[in-house]
Order: C-alpha cells, then structure tokens, then sequence
C-alpha cells in the first residue's frame, strides 16, 4: 500500500474507471462511463455529504502521482467541484446538473415513483363516486377520517373523547398537543375549500405540504411546524430522502403526478410520494392522508379511510413498494379501502360506531390478526 491507503481502496477505483477504456465487440466495458461516474458521485454526497467527496479526492491525490493517474486526478477533481457548485465544468446527468443548481434529488427514489406511476397507469381506472351524503353526514365522515388518521400513528382516544375535542373544544389538560392534531386533521378534513385545493405545479405541491403539516402539528413548536425537516428520519431500516434532496425530489416527482389521468391514482401516488420522502420532522402520514383525500374529495369520489384494524395491511403495502418496488400491494390496499370507506353509512358518530364495531375497524391489527379477523365490508360483505 502507499501512503498507508492500499492499492484496492474507494479512491483507485475511481482513478481507474476515469482511464480511457473501449468496450470490445461482445465485451462490457471495464470500466465505468463519465454518467455513471457523475452518478456515482452524486450518490456519494447524498449518503455521506460533501465531505465524503472531499476527502475521497484527497486521498486519490495522495495515490495519483505513484499510480500514474495525474490525469485522471484532474478529471475526478473537477467533477467533485461541479457537483459541489464551486467550478463551472461539464455536467452530463440530470441528477449531477440538479446538485450543482442547488435542487439535488433522489434519483433512486425518483425512479420508484416512476415505477408506481407505470403500474398505475397500467391499471383500468377505477373511478368511485361519492354516495350523496348530507352536511351532517359528511361531518360524521370526516370526523373518522381524522380519528383514525391519529389513532394509527399513536394518538390514540376513545370515540367519545374524539367528539369532545372535535365538536365540544374541550382540550384534556394532560394532552393538549395531542388533541390538537386530531383538531388540526378534523380542520383540514372537514373543510371543502381545503379539500379542493390541488397543486397546479410544484411551487403549490411545495406550498400546500407546508400548509397542512402547520394546521395538524401546529402545537408541536419541536417538530417545525410548516417547515421542512432539517435531520434525516427513518422508520425500521428505511432511510427516507436526506433533507438536502426533500424539495427537489418533490419537484421532479410533480410532472408525474400531473401526468395521471384519474383521481385515484393521483391520490395513491401523492400518498406514496409524501409518505417516501418524509418531507417533514413528524406528521407525514396524517399530512399524506390529507393529500390523497383532497385529489378524491376534489372530484367528488369517495375518500379512503384507513381504519385501525387495516393498519398492518396498509404499512405492509407501503413497505412492498419502499423495500421491494412492488406496487400492486399498495393500489389493491387503498382500492379495498376506498371500496370499505363507501359502504359504511355515515349517518351520525352513534351510528357509525356501531358499524365499526360490526366491521372489526376499532381492533389493534396486531390483535385481529392474531384471532383471524380483518375489516369487514358492512353487511357481512367481504
């Protein structure tokens, strides 16, 4: 080794794969080309910062003169200046040209929303009007929706203690922050202006995001209300796009979104689309709820309700697209959903309750799995 880095290391890999190299004929190049070099890079800044790319370049300059790799040192060099902003050199990648305007994005996920975007649009449209529902019963409605959107990210009340905060405005004194995020979700929920507001381009997807998550996490100062995350989140494994790349993944994932042809399937990809990039320090489900359920609501369909029992079935569709590309899970998860959400009678709460109940939506998913029950279609419908 020299200069105590051994000859295999990161730093000669990557003076190796800038040596001029032509693929012979029924051969793969042995080397890397410049996009996938720039790519490469880029990935490098995303996971460890600039400072990774830095000191990857140091220490190829440490190697380069006893390699014979001056040439491909300048080459190196000059590609982490570009990428970091400070010289003007020639960029080839999309990605790669991003970072340097300042809008860097993630390019794995982007290609996981162009993934879903696909099957989505390989799917026959399914479009699910809303049943006519009167003020009070869209009030009743709109109520669970935010009930369960808080239960089953932990906020969890009783039906009766939801109602005294919803309606009454009797905040428990134990939980104020709490009670207002179901209050925040119930004011987003219920609000027909509200839920026909669509972005018309990124700037407004940008805008609408920060709206919702100050209206639902407004008493949480800790979380930044309205404001974009500033430390990398994760759940289990899953790392969700670094912060530095929230803005310009959402801007590069917006022609997508606007490029699907029915409500549905604008509402799955804004609920996967939030619910992957994790734009915000917490909220990001209840803010990816109300997304989905403004592109339904906005076109008068049925909304889609995630009760708590259905919790396992929605996380687990999640995670097949996150971890495994797979989006059939997802779309069949939301469609039962929609499906479940238009065949309860949302007359009044008492009423409702007792078709919850009835549909096994109130239990725990860990518990109903455990004694092989699930959500039930009212009726007996499965």
């Amino acid at each position: 080794f020299l200069h105590g880095l051994f000859l295999s290391s990161t730093a000669r890999a990557y003076l190796d794969n800038l040596r001029p190299s032509r693929a012979r004929a029924g051969r793969s190049r042995r080397t890397l080309t410049r996009q996938e070099m720039e790519t490469r890079l880029d990935d490098l800044v995303r996971r460890a910062g600039a400072g990774a790319a830095n000191r990857l370049r140091d220490e190829a300059r440490a190697i380069a003169a006893e390699l014979d790799r001056g040439a491909e040192l300048a080459t190196l060099s000059k590609l982490i200046s570009s990428l970091s902003g400070t010289h003007a050199g020639r960029l080839t990648t999309p990605v790669g040209r991003a970072r340097r305007r300042g809008r860097p994005y993630d390019a794995r996920r982007l290609e996981q929303f162009g993934t879903l975007h696909a099957a989505l649009r390989a799917e026959p449209p399914t479009m699910r009007a809303a049943l006519p529902r009167d003020a009070a019963q869209q009030t009743v409605l709109s109520f669970f929706e935010a009930y369960y959107s808080n239960y089953i990210e932990g906020t969890e009340f009783t039906v009766d203690e939801a109602v005294e905060i919803v309606f009454q405005g009797r905040i428990p004194a134990s939980r104020p922050a709490d009670a207002h995020d179901i209050e925040g979700t119930w004011r987003l929920a219920s609000d027909p202006d509200e839920m026909n507001l669509l972005p018309r381009d990124s700037s407004e997807l940008l805008e609408i995001l920060r709206h919702r998550h100050s209206t639902i996490l407004g008493s949480r100062p800790e979380v930044l209300p309205g404001e974009f995350k500033r430390a990398p989140n994760q759940s289990g494994g899953n790392v969700f796009v670094m912060p530095e790349d929230v803005v310009g993944t959402l801007e590069q994932a917006f022609p997508l979104y606007r490029s699907l042809e029915t409500a549905f399937q604008r509402a799955v990809f804004l609920l996967y689309l939030v619910s992957e990039v994790h734009p915000f320090a917490d909220g990001n489900g209840r803010v990816a709820r109300i997304m989905m359920n403004a592109e339904l609501a906005s076109r008068n369909e049925e909304r889609i309700v995630i009760p708590t029992v259905y919790r396992g079935n929605y996380l687990a569709a999640l995670r097949a697209m996150s971890h495994n590309n797979v989006a059939e899970p997802l779309i069949r998860s939301l469609d039962y959903a929609q499906r479940w959400t238009g065949a309860i009678r949302w007359r009044t709460v008492a009423d409702a309750t007792g078709q919850l109940t009835k549909c096994n939506a109130f239990l725990e998913s860990e518990v109903a799995e455990n004694q092989g029950l699930r959500l039930r279609m009212p009726h007996g419908d499965v």
